[in-house]
């Protein structure tokens, strides 16, 4: 049977029953969600974000979806699990905020609104709902979205399945270039390789592809490009002698999961494989750090002070990692400012790295799963140094 990537009714009356109960506890009637990965968790509605708001409202008895006309069609054709509510356009001779007030007029009750929502859309609210009782700011669906159900478990699984196989694509794609003897693949040929291989997959493999903006896509950078993180694909073409990074993912019904490993393109130097046993200890501790009823700021600490005891420090750019879900990035983050306690059902990525400016970076990825017994990396493509080199 093919995998399917679309939630059902099931897990959206779920997920918005414990949001009302959440809603009961805070002594709010109305709440009122616009970011992309807020509407798609609550309602499992995608769509292309523009200046046009998509905002679900929530009581304590229904939920709502109001967007713009052009997307009528594309939410019906998704089930959303929401009532329509349309307007026209933006800014709209009818505004949409002025939509939304009539929907509830008369209302008088407390209204909240996510933490992510723009600061602009904050005086229109006010506006569309000039009796109620109060108009504050709630953090409840993000405090939900930190530990995921089994259902989200699965995609991200899923997720990160596909992306194993995005880095397997790319090291074949450069491995029978030095077969063939010819010029070896440029940094945005192998991204644009491993994204369409992703995308190709998931089409012969699933029922049914949840389309998303970030479905499949990656970093590649090789040389001493890859000593800047997040450093975008160039035309640049890998080298025999260079390493290179391949950070890869994909997004399997909105739940994201990344791989991401450092590979040397021939045999390394003894200076490449000096600072690779630095990046791959510095991975394995944090991935095995990342232990439930433990702090996110533990991992963090624990594992840059390795990195600064071997004497490599002043390659250190950032922290252990960072939370994952709808959105590639979210909370928590597995930062020593983070005080969050880990618990069974968060994500987070395990990503310590040093980076050598003019020569390279090193880096590897992994998505794991926080579980009662032991951290769970769901992405497994292999990291030993036998295992990462390109001949």
């Amino acid at each position: 049977m093919a995998f399917s990537q679309r939630l059902g009714a099931d897990f959206y009356a779920k997920i918005q029953a414990e949001i009302r109960e959440r809603m009961d506890a805070a002594g709010i009637d109305l709440l009122l969600l616009d970011s992309n990965d807020d509407v798609i968790y609550t309602t499992g509605f995608s769509h292309y974000t523009t200046e046009r708001p998509v905002v679900v409202a929530i009581t304590a008895t229904d939920a709502f979806l109001l967007l713009p006309e052009l997307e009528r069609t594309h939410a019906a054709h998704q089930h959303i699990a929401a009532e329509a509510i349309v307007y026209f356009e933006f800014p709209g001779i009818n505004p949409w905020n002025e939509v939304l007030g009539r929907k509830f007029a008369d209302f008088k009750g407390t209204v909240a609104y996510g933490h992510a929502i723009s600061l602009a859309r904050i005086k229109p609210i006010e506006g569309a709902f000039p009796n109620a009782e109060r108009v504050i700011a709630s953090n409840i669906v993000q405090q939900m979205r930190l530990r995921k159900h089994p259902e989200e478990i699965a995609l991200h699984r899923e997720a990160a399945r596909l992306s194993d196989r995005m880095v397997e694509a790319g090291v074949e794609m450069i491995r029978d270039a030095m077969r063939k003897g010819g010029p070896l693949p440029s940094e945005v040929e192998i991204e644009s390789y491993v994204s369409r291989h992703a995308v190709r997959t998931m089409h012969e493999e699933h029922e049914d592809v949840m389309l998303v903006q970030g479905l499949a896509s990656g970093l590649v950078y090789s040389g001493p490009r890859s000593a800047f993180p997040h450093g975008m694909p160039t035309g640049n073409p890998v080298k025999i002698g260079e390493s290179i990074i391949l950070s890869l993912g994909c997004r399997v019904g909105a739940r994201a999961s990344e791989s991401e490993r450092t590979f040397f393109i021939g045999e390394p130097s003894k200076v490449q494989e000096q600072h690779y046993a630095v990046a791959y200890e510095a991975q394995r501790m944090a991935t095995a750090a990342l232990i439930a009823g433990h702090t996110c700021a533990s991992a963090d600490n624990l594992v840059l002070a390795y990195i600064r005891d071997s004497g490599m420090g002043e390659y250190l750019l950032h922290r252990v990692g960072h939370g994952m879900g709808i959105m590639f990035h979210e909370a928590p983050w597995v930062e020593g400012g983070d005080q969050t306690i880990l618990e069974p059902g968060m994500i987070t990525s395990s990503e310590p790295a040093i980076f050598v400016p003019g020569f390279a970076g090193y880096r590897i990825a992994d998505t794991v799963l926080i579980a009662a017994e032991a951290p769970d990396s769901m992405t497994v493509y292999p990291r030993k140094l036998d295992d990462i080199v390109i001949s």
